[in-house]
C-alpha cells in the first residue's frame, strides 16, 4: 500500500456523503475533464475508418451517454458490479487501431459484433480474476499497451494530413507542431484548478493557428442546432462470420484482456488514493469496475461506438485538487456529461476540430500511453526472466507488425488480419509466462478442510517442505508455525459465523524461491482483511487479546503478508524466509 500524494486531504471516503450541490460541482469539473477525449477519440477513429458525418455525430453521442452511465454506475456499487469509487471513463484509445481495421475489413457490422462478444470476456474477467492472476500479469499488460501506442502513432501521423483540398504543404504540420508546443507549455505551468482545462486550452490554441491558416471549417457550428439528438445510421451485427471477422477475432480479444487489466490497475491506484488512512486492496470492489466496464463494452457494441475505459490519472487529479472522494460526485459527473450530449451546438464545436490539432492530441496521448505501459511493468518489478518476456514480446511484435511474411504464411487477407503487432506480442507474451511459471520451481500442494482438525496434515506438509529445502531447525520452525497461525487467523471469522452447511476447502500451494518460501492459502470469504488488521498492530500496542494473538504471531515469523479478497473467495499469500 502507498500513501496519498494530495493537493488536498480527503474531505469525504467515498461511503461518505456529500451535499448534492458539492456532488454536482465536483462533478461538473470532472466531466471537464473527460469530454476532450471522450470527443476526439471517437472522432479519430471513425474519421480513419472512412465512415461518414451521420456515424460520427452518431459515435460521440453514444460513446457520451455510455460513459456517462457507466461513471454513474461505478459509483453506486449494486451487487458485484461497480467500484464504489468515483471512475472517470472516456472510450478506449487503444481500440482506435483495431476500430480503424475492423470498419476497414468488414463495415460497422463487424465491429459490432466484436465488441458484443468481447464484452463477455471482460465480465468473465471479472469474476475468474483469482484464476488469471498469475497468466494475465502486469508484465503482459504493459508490454500489450506499449505496442498498441506504438500501433495507434501512424494514425496520428496520418491525421496531420487531413486537410481540406487546396491547404497549402506543410501547414498540417504546423499546426500540429504549434498544438504538441501549447500542450506541453500548458500542462507543465498549469496548477491547481487550471489543469482541469488543461486539454482545452491547447485544442483552442491549435484550433487558432488553424482558423489563422484558413483550414476551420465553421459550418458545422452554424448549421448545429442548439439541442437534440443526431441521426441514428443503419445500426447492425454480422450474423454470418467469415474470415475477417475470425481473423479480427483474436485481436479484439486479446485487447479486451488488456484493457480489463489496465482497468484493474487503475481501480487499485484509485482505492489506493481514496482514502485518509491506507488500506489493503478490497479485489472485490475491482471484480466490480471490471464487470460494469465489460457492461460498458456491450453497451458500445449495441451503439457501434468505441468502448469505455477507467483512466486513474484523471480521477486522482480530480480527487486530489477537491480533496472529495465520495462516490456521489459518479452521479455529477454523469448528469453533467448526460445534458451536454443532448447539446448539440457543444458537440459540434468539438467536431470541427481540424485533423491536425487531433493528430497532436492522439500523439502526446499515445506517448503517455506508451510510459503508462512501461510504468505498470516496472511496478512488477523487473527481473532477468521478466526482461526476457518484454523483449522477445516487443522485439516480435514491433518486427512482424505488417510485414510481408505474415500474409506469405497466412494469406493475402487473411495475413494482414492477424499480422497485427498487438496480437502477436500479446499471443509471445502470454505464452512465455505460461512458460516461465512451468519451468519455475517445483510447486506442492495441499487440499484440506478449513478447519483446526487440517493443521497436524499442514504441519506434516510443511515440515517436508523445509527438509527437502535444507532449512535448519529454526527456520523450519518459523514455517511451521506460519502456516499454523495464518489457518488460526483465517478460522477466525469462520467460527464467529457458526456452523455451515457445507465444510469449506483450503488449498495450499508452497513456491519455493531462493532463501525463502511463498505459501498461498486460497480459503473461502471472511469479512476482515488481514492485511489491514497487520497495519493496525503495533509494538506498541497493550498486551494482545485472544482474537488477534495469531496475528501478531503472523507478522512475527512471516517476512511478508499478502490478502486478496475476491467475490467468493480470499487468497493469502505468505513469505517465510529460511535458511540452511
Amino acid at each position: 500500500m502507498t500513501a496519498r500524494d494530495a493537493d488536498q486531504p480527503i474531505q469525504y471516503e467515498p461511503e461518505e456523503a456529500c451535499k448534492p450541490t458539492i456532488a454536482l460541482t465536483v462533478g461538473f469539473q470532472g466531466a471537464v475533464l473527460v469530454l476532450a477525449p471522450t470527443v476526439l477519440n471517437v472522432v479519430i477513429a471513425f474519421r480513419a475508418s472512412g465512415l461518414d458525418d451521420t456515424w460520427l455525430s452518431w459515435g460521440v453521442f453514444a460513446a457520451m451517454l455510455i460513459c456517462a452511465a457507466i461513471t454513474a454506475l461505478q459509483g453506486v456499487q449494486f451487487h458485484r458490479f461497480g467500484a464504489g469509487h468515483i471512475v472517470l471513463t472516456w472510450p478506449a484509445a487503444m481500440f482506435i487501431a483495431i476500430t480503424v481495421s475492423a470498419v476497414s475489413a468488414g463495415g460497422p457490422e463487424v465491429f459490432a459484433s466484436l465488441l458484443v462478444i468481447c464484452s463477455l470476456i471482460q465480465i468473465a474477467l471479472a469474476w475468474w480474476l483469482p484464476i488469471l492472476r498469475r497468466i494475465v500479469t502486469p508484465v503482459v499488460s504493459g508490454t500489450v499497451t506499449m505496442l498498441i501506442a506504438v500501433s495507434v502513432l501512424p494514425i496520428a501521423f496520418d491525421s496531420v494530413q487531413d486537410l481540406p483540398n487546396g491547404a497549402s504543404v506543410g501547414v498540417g504540420a504546423v499546426i500540429a507542431l504549434v498544438t504538441l508546443l501549447a500542450s506541453v507549455i500548458v500542462t507543465l505551468r498549469a496548477k491547481g484548478r487550471w489543469r482541469l482545462i488543461a486539454p482545452f486550452i491547447s485544442l483552442a490554441i491549435g484550433c487558432a493557428v488553424a482558423a489563422a491558416f484558413g483550414v476551420l471549417d465553421g459550418d458545422r457550428i452554424a448549421n448545429a442546432s442548439w439541442f437534440g439528438v443526431p441521426d441514428l445510421p443503419e445500426l447492425g451485427f454480422e450474423l454470418t462470420p467469415d474470415g475477417q471477422f475470425w481473423a479480427l477475432l483474436p485481436s479484439f480479444a486479446i485487447l479486451t484482456l488488456v484493457l480489463g487489466l489496465k482497468t484493474i490497475s487503475d481501480g487499485i491506484v484509485i482505492q489506493q488514493n481514496s482514502r485518509r488512512r491506507p488500506r489493503a486492496i478490497d479485489f472485490r470492489r475491482i471484480q466490480g469496475i471490471v464487470s460494469v466496464n465489460g457492461i460498458g463494452m456491450l453497451l458500445a457494441g449495441l451503439s457501434s461506438t468505441l468502448p469505455p475505459m477507467a483512466n486513474s490519472s484523471y480521477s486522482l487529479s480530480l480527487i486530489n485538487l477537491t480533496g472529495v472522494a465520495a462516490r456521489r460526485v459518479g452521479i455529477g459527473v454523469a448528469v453533467v456529461i448526460l445534458f451536454l450530449a443532448f447539446f448539440s451546438k457543444f458537440a459540434a464545436i468539438l467536431l470541427t476540430i481540424p485533423g491536425p490539432v487531433v493528430g497532436a492530441f492522439l500523439m502526446l496521448a499515445m506517448g503517455m500511453l506508451f510510459v503508462s505501459g512501461w510504468q505498470t511493468i516496472l511496478r512488477d518489478g523487473l527481473d532477468p526472466r521478466r526482461v526476457l518476456v518484454v523483449a522477445l514480446a516487443s522485439a516480435l511484435g514491433l518486427g512482424l507488425h505488417g510485414h510481408p511474411l505474415m500474409r506469405d504464411l497466412f494469406g493475402e487477407e487473411i495475413g494482414a488480419l492477424i499480422g497485427n503487432g498487438v496480437t502477436i506480442g500479446a499471443i509471445v507474451a502470454i505464452v512465455m509466462t505460461l512458460l516461465l511459471e512451468a519451468m519455475g520451481s517445483r510447486r506442492t500442494r495441499l487440499e484440506v478442510t478449513l478447519d483446526m482438525a487440517s493443521l497436524p496434515s499442514i504441519d506434516d506438509f510443511l515440515a517436508a517442505l523445509a527438509i527437502r529445502q535444507g532449512w535448519d531447525d529454526a527456520s523450519a520452525l518459523r514455517l511451521r508455525s506460519a502456516g499454523e497461525e495464518t489457518l488460526a487467523t483465517l478460522l477466525g471469522e469462520e467460527e464467529e459465523n457458526g456452523e455451515q452447511a457445507e465444510q469449506p476447502r483450503l488449498v495450499i500451494v508452497a513456491r519455493p524461491q531462493t532463501g525463502m518460501v511463498e505459501l498461498e492459502f486460497v480459503a473461502t470469504t471472511r469479512q476482515e482483511n488481514i492485511e489491514d488488521q497487520l497495519a493496525y498492530l503495533t509494538d506498541e500496542a497493550p498486551i494482545p487479546t485472544a482474537d488477534d494473538l495469531s496475528l501478531r504471531l503472523l507478522w512475527y515469523h512471516a517476512s511478508n503478508v499478502r490478502h486478496q479478497k475476491f467475490h467468493g473467495v480470499d487468497i493469502v499469500t505468505v513469505q517465510v524466509e529460511g535458511s540452511a
